[in-house]
């Protein structure tokens, strides 16, 4: 059996490959640029693209269960696109990489211009991911859905300036969310596509505890034995910097209340025991993330044993 592994070449696409590489499976990893994929000795590596339905038929010949990127939604239909040819093809089961917000209760409409910039985008992220869901759910195959609220890997970020200047600026330096591991997040769906147990479930998966932005800037530092400063800044100068930075209006306006709904609780999304109830394991910390990316974040010339 060889396992179709889509966004391969991705933050947790990676994972995914690895995990399953090391459980001694055969993998298929799809990407739009073979040469740079750069993945585990052994992999098949193919070219394939979503947006281009002729490059599917060498994806899909002989494969039984994919692991599907979201973005899989631009070339799906119900009974049509990926998905469809997927199944035609013969795949008997899909994990779908989603995203916490497909589990939120519907009610806003998306695009509705009278809702809070937070509450629209909330809205549209439930939109994108419960419709790939709904695809997947409509063809014979099994399923589950893999849900992640937000990620640590979104502090990379930062990376950047911590290199420069061993500095963060940021608004609402209280403000954080139980931030998930993307090796979490690999390991809940190789189990999902590996084990029998899972079809028809929909974990929301998190990280273990709320973390604030000043804890995450002080994990950082400990991995990279360095004094990281936090500067907080107001919600207008951290607009006026993301526009400054390329960033669309709406993006820095949710940002902001996302950001704002979480100073004093986890927002909208309270930390979950999805993966130990899965694994048997507590989930991975955000220190423990910091310290298996300290080398993104570590300043140039800097070693490991100097810091």
């Amino acid at each position: 059996m060889t396992i179709l592994v889509t966004g391969a070449t991705g933050n947790i696409g990676r994972r995914v490959v690895d995990q399953l590489v090391g459980a001694g499976q055969r993998v298929r990893a799809m990407t739009r640029d073979p040469r740079a994929a750069r993945l585990t000795d052994g992999v098949e590596v193919v070219y394939g693209d979503f947006e281009r339905p002729e490059t599917w038929p060498d994806v899909l010949d002989e494969i039984e269960r994919v692991y599907l990127f979201p973005f899989a939604y631009v070339a799906s239909e119900p009974g049509a696109g990926f998905v469809g040819q997927a199944a035609k093809a013969g795949v008997r089961r899909f994990v779908v990489h989603s995203a916490a917000a497909a589990g939120f209760a519907p009610g806003d409409e998306p695009g509705d211009r009278s809702l809070s910039p937070l509450r629209r985008h909330l809205a549209e992220e439930r939109q994108a991911h419960r419709e790939l869901e709904l695809m997947v759910e409509a063809t014979n195959a099994e399923w589950t859905h893999v849900r992640p609220g937000l990620l640590a890997v979104n502090a990379l970020g930062w990376a950047e300036r911590i290199r420069a200047e061993l500095v963060v600026r940021e608004p609402y330096g209280t403000a954080g969310y139980p931030l998930v591991h993307e090796a979490d997040i690999a390991e809940v769906a190789v189990a999902a596509l590996l084990g029998d147990s899972h079809a028809g479930a929909a974990y929301t998966i998190t990280g273990p505890a709320k973390i604030s932005q000043a804890e995450q800037v002080k994990a950082i530092g400990r991995a990279i034995g360095e004094e990281i400063r936090f500067e907080e800044l107001t919600p207008e100068q951290a607009r006026e910097r993301w526009l400054q930075d390329g960033h669309p209006p709406e993006m820095a306006d949710w940002r902001i209340e996302l950001l704002a709904a979480a100073v004093d609780g986890p927002g909208s999304l309270p930390p979950t025991t999805t993966f130990q109830q899965i694994t048997g394991r507590p989930a991975r910390t955000f220190a423990r993330w910091a310290l298996d990316h300290a080398a993104d974040f570590r300043p140039a010339g800097r070693t490991e044993e100097a810091a």
